[in-house]
């Protein structure tokens, strides 16, 4: 084989059409130019994400879950915008938004409906800002922070340190528990039972105490002890206390538990054990038997 052959084989092999988008035909060339163009595009929107968030948004005073969803927005569009020039480029007109939903239809007769729902639920999460990077959530019975909304699913940092990724769509078809959403004060309800020898003042008093004593809790809304009920041993009493930041709330509660604990014991409150009556029921006689010589 001379070389003018090895010309028209890999001349036939790249413009042999593979298939045809609107009556364009589609070779293994113009495909391979595709995949260059968007990749070029990959890479000046990954520049220009890194420009945005390391020089320009990290001077101005707009939250970081702001300028996530900003460089987000920004990344898709560029995205979008690169689609649309590859396939001009490549001869595909899609000057009609026709040949986009028949796209879409196709995918999602070829199985892609969750992936579809995915990055609808994901452009949903980004537009809407209910969770933005940094919230701390309840998903199901996961809690942790948002570190990342992607296109197709969002990275959760559990507290044990676990990255748990969740798809977008969990977050719009079922109900997810925002701490941080809006007003991120968090009340914080410690429940304890005292004894009725007690004294109702020093009761109140020590719940009080100790929940002002916490440099993490706020003053305003103040602290409340109540009396909730009279329960068999004890009274079953409720103290209500907010703090600031919802992501500290688990360890505030155990310092003011503790501290209860030392305050009771200063102002010698007791914490009673569960009472049970037993009562012990004497043992039928037995009757006598006649034993036969």
């Amino acid at each position: 084989m001379d070389f003018s052959q090895v010309v028209d084989t890999l001349d036939h092999f790249f413009t042999y059409t593979l298939f045809t988008i609107n009556q364009t035909p589609i070779t293994l060339s113009s495909l391979a130019f595709f995949v260059f163009i968007m990749c070029g595009f990959w890479m000046v929107n990954s520049l220009l994400r890194r420009f945005l968030r390391n020089q320009v948004l990290k001077r101005t005073t707009m939250p970081l879950a702001t300028q996530y969803t900003l460089t987000r927005i920004i990344q898709y569009v560029l995205l979008f915008i690169g689609t649309i020039i590859a396939f001009q480029i490549i001869g595909v007109d899609l000057s009609g938004l026709a040949v986009i939903f028949g796209f879409l239809s196709v995918g999602i007769g070829f199985g892609l409906q969750n992936l579809t729902s995915n990055f609808i639920a994901g452009l949903m999460l980004l537009f809407e800002q209910h969770i933005q990077v940094g919230d701390r959530i309840t998903v199901g019975d996961t809690e942790g922070d948002v570190t990342e909304i992607n296109i197709r699913s969002t990275t959760i940092r559990s507290l044990n340190n676990i990255a748990i990724v969740v798809p977008n769509s969990e977050f719009i078809s079922s109900t997810v528990i925002n701490w941080s959403h809006g007003d991120p004060k968090t009340r914080i309800e410690i429940e304890v039972g005292v004894s009725y020898n007690s004294d109702l003042n020093a009761v109140m008093n020590s719940l009080l105490e100790a929940a002002i004593e916490h440099p993490l809790t706020l003053s305003h809304p103040e602290p409340k002890a109540w009396l909730m009920s009279f329960g068999d041993s004890a009274w079953n009493m409720r103290l209500l206390t907010w703090v600031g930041d919802p992501q500290g709330r688990r360890q505030v509660h155990s310092d003011i538990n503790c501290s209860i604990v030392k305050k009771f014991r200063q102002n010698e409150v007791e914490i009673p054990f569960p009472q049970r009556d037993l009562h012990v029921r004497s043992p039928l006689p037995l009757p006598l038997t006649t034993v036969a010589n």
